[in-house]
């Protein structure tokens, strides 16, 4: 009865999709628990590149069935516009199941998250403006609207006129826009729900039947750790809790039914937006890894803050997920680095050393990182298979890491496409009894 956590370790883009890609073909159901279109994945096979936002990676396989949660936000227009792109791509969506419970993006949204972005100037958060902070606050203001909502005209439009109601002043400059005409956004978004109503099923119910029959559930986050609404650098965060916990509140699962938590961590740091990130470069270095790593959001297409690897923060990612092993993504960008930086503390600027990561959000923005080096390795490593295909100095960046962190690293990404990864004992041990591409 494996339920297996898959999780970003880091500030989001480490490259979860790639690893649900390569657990998905045996599985049973891969679930997405949270987060909305403000995430993407990127799957690479063969020639084909597949961009991801709302649907579970596992939407490739035909026999596994994929599942948005009840703790997603879906705008319906993206995931329809999302499905017909799989389709040009001959890809069999058929199987995707929608909790009934999901909230959904409305027009309202997006215009209250980029006048809240607008206002915020100099400060602004970096939100992505796809109105996904406005829904989850109307989730928890119950005034939400739900997938299954889209499937009864008199509730939709009662609750659309009850969640309009107090946002007449915010919306008041955008009175006249077509969009918010309440007939119009009624039987626009009826017409979404029929289009989508051979999708929506009882997903809680769909998860407990293959736990319950033995078999393997993948739960899908998305952004990360240190993004989380509770735990990240708030306010400088996602409008959600991607830590592994929530795989079981966006899901319906237990939480004694998420058997082993694998988090994602790039070989270096990369952030998005907004917010603290003690290990960023700047110039030529910084432009050189971007480039190298194609470090541009697979949803946004902005370029990501670029950094070296942070230990301080993985340390505490780690623990908030209590993870189990850990997949390393993004070797071969390091490839031609003479020396390899490693953030192993931070110092405040009145001289403390912190090796734990900081409760208090002022100390993060003012702590300059304390550094250890390490060599660094000319050859490249994109056809390794083995860590015995590794250079020495390759080897030994992957062995200080996981002695550092605590955690073993089961796989080892050397390059985009599926098949560039390398497998450790440790992730071939977690793999007994289950078909992986090991």
């Amino acid at each position: 009865m494996p339920g297996i956590v898959i999780v970003g370790a880091q500030w989001g883009d480490e490259g979860k999709g790639k690893l649900v890609d390569l657990l998905a073909e045996p599985a049973d159901a891969v679930v997405r628990f949270q987060g909305g279109n403000n995430a993407g994945h990127t799957i690479v096979h063969g020639d084909v590149k597949y961009a991801f936002h709302l649907v579970p990676s596992g939407i490739l396989y035909p026999g596994t069935t994929c599942i948005i949660g009840n703790g997603v936000v879906v705008d319906p227009e993206v995931l329809l516009n999302e499905l017909a792109q799989l389709a040009t791509q001959d890809v069999d969506s058929s199987g995707l199941r929608i909790s009934p419970n999901a909230h959904v993006i409305m027009p309202y949204h997006k215009l209250l998250d980029q006048a809240g972005e607008q206002r915020l100037g100099k400060n602004q958060i970096g939100t992505t403006k796809r109105g996904i902070g406005p829904c989850y606050a109307d989730k928890s203001l119950r005034l939400g609207i739900r997938i299954q909502d889209l499937l009864e005209e008199r509730i939709l439009k009662k609750k659309i006129v009850a969640a309009l109601e107090p946002k007449e002043r915010l919306l008041r400059p955008w009175q006249r826009d077509a969009v918010l005409d309440l007939q119009a956004m009624t039987e626009r978004y009826l017409e979404f729900g029929e289009r989508l109503r051979p999708h929506i099923a009882d997903t809680t119910a769909l998860v407990w039947d293959a736990l319950d029959a033995g078999g393997t559930v993948l739960f899908e986050g998305a952004q990360a750790a240190l993004l989380d609404i509770d735990h990240g650098t708030y306010p400088f965060v996602t409008s959600s809790n991607p830590v592994s916990g929530t795989a079981a509140v966006g899901s319906g699962a237990g939480p004694k039914d998420l058997d082993e938590i694998w988090g994602v961590v790039k070989a270096y740091s990369t952030r998005v937006g907004s917010g603290p990130f003690p290990t960023e470069l700047d110039g030529t270095l910084a432009d050189e890894l971007r480039d190298k790593g194609a470090e541009r959001g697979t949803t946004t297409g902005r370029d990501r803050r670029i950094g070296w690897i942070d230990l301080v923060a993985l340390r505490y990612a780690a623990r908030l997920c209590t993870l189990d092993l850990i997949c390393l993504t993004k070797l071969d960008v390091l490839t031609g680095q003479d020396v390899i930086r490693v953030a192993t503390g931070y110092r405040t600027p009145e001289g403390e050393l912190l090796e734990r990561y900081p409760y208090n959000q002022s100390v993060l923005h003012r702590a300059e990182p304390v550094y250890e080096d390490l060599p660094g390795w000319s050859e490249d490593i994109t056809a390794a298979r083995t860590l015995e295909d590794l250079p020495q100095a390759a080897r030994d960046y992957v062995a200080y890491l996981e002695d550092r962190l605590g955690t073993r690293i089961g796989m080892i990404g050397v390059g985009p496409a599926q098949d560039q990864v390398i497998w450790t004992d440790a992730g071939r041990a977690s793999q007994a009894g289950r078909t992986v591409g090991v």
